[in-house]
């Protein structure tokens, strides 16, 4: 990856500005001058990679306004939780590219909400061959953070998305080491999956500021680790070995005493943190503004307490003030 500290990260592009994992998303972050974009991975029913979210789409796509597909919306449980809507995984790649793509948080942003309607969805490779021209247009090296999404869940309906991952890697180039990659998900396991296929990138474990990760608690239940657990000195040792680093919610990184980036650099981990956004309902309370949840907050504040920890990466909805603060 580059050498800038912390990375400034395009969170599915450059989302504070367009609807998120759009190819004008993805295109700000990169000519703000971003070191990696994010894409989350998921599948459709015929083993195509798209970037989405989450698999359930009705928040992001137009789905809910197409008849044709009605009879789809359904309820299913993921990750152990109950769920109703539209999900890739019972649609063909052809059937999802007819969609388009929406603003997340219309309420919050209705300046990128303005643009709904205006984009398809991308396939992973697509996110791939963007970054690859950014990278030549550009002239310098620019990197592929791919979050895995609900791995143990696709697993269970039969399709297991590290080979999916792997073939598409190699496919599009980025599976030999060449270009600069990182995998990260909530889950381990498929972390080890990925490496075990021999895809040579950094891997990076991604934490919750509570709870515990689905893959191990729906093997062992109330006796898995908490993400609170694996962030302590022992549950760091742990890692070592078996990931490269990990990344945590930024309310960890601000908790009063906390030694999280300490603990993990001396074992050798890299941290990331997420998600750095300026609205107030984003920012921790003592940075927080007058004129209400939705307008820009003291989030210089908050970005620079964070850097102050020596966190390695950052990940950035707003990639121009990202740049801005972090690079300042």
């Amino acid at each position: 990856m580059p050498r800038n500290s912390p990375l400034v990260i395009g969170h599915r592009g450059a989302p504070g500005y367009r609807p998120e994992h759009t190819r004008s998303s993805y295109e700000l972050a990169l000519e703000w001058g971003v070191d990696a974009v994010e894409p989350d991975v998921v599948a459709t029913k015929d083993r195509v990679l798209v970037v989405r979210h989450e698999n359930e789409i009705s928040g992001t796509t137009d789905v809910a306004l197409r008849p044709e597909f009605s009879d789809r919306r359904t309820t299913k449980r993921v990750d152990g939780e109950a769920l109703t809507g539209w999900f890739t995984e019972d649609f063909t790649w052809e059937e999802l590219s007819t969609l388009r793509c929406r603003e997340r948080l219309a309420g919050v942003r209705p300046s990128s909400a303005s643009f709904d309607g205006a984009e398809p969805i991308l396939r992973l490779v697509d996110v791939l061959d963007i970054v690859r021209e950014a990278s030549v247009a550009h002239g310098r090296e620019i990197g592929v953070v791919l979050e895995v999404k609900h791995a143990t869940y696709f697993a269970s309906i039969g399709m297991p998305l590290a080979p999916l991952i792997a073939a598409e890697l190699r496919l599009a180039g980025w599976g030999d080491g060449e270009l600069p990659l990182i995998v990260e998900s909530f889950e381990s396991t498929v972390l080890v999956e990925l490496r075990d296929l021999g895809i040579p990138a950094s891997y990076v474990y991604l934490i919750e500021a509570a709870g515990r990760p689905y893959d191990l608690a729906a093997v062992q239940g109330t006796h898995a680790p908490t993400y609170r657990a694996t962030v302590a000195p022992r549950g760091l040792d742990e890692l070592v070995g078996t990931v490269d680093g990990i990344s945590v919610d930024k309310k960890m990184l601000l908790a009063k005493g906390d030694t999280i980036v300490a603990d993990a650099h001396a074992r050798g981990l890299t941290v990331f943190t997420w998600t750095c956004r300026p609205e107030n309902r984003f920012l921790a309370a003592e940075f927080r503004g007058r004129g209400g949840k939705d307008v820009f907050g003291d989030y210089e504040g908050e970005w620079a307490a964070i850097a102050r920890t020596g966190v390695d990466g950052v990940f950035v909805d707003h990639p121009d003030l990202g740049i801005a603060v972090f690079r300042g």
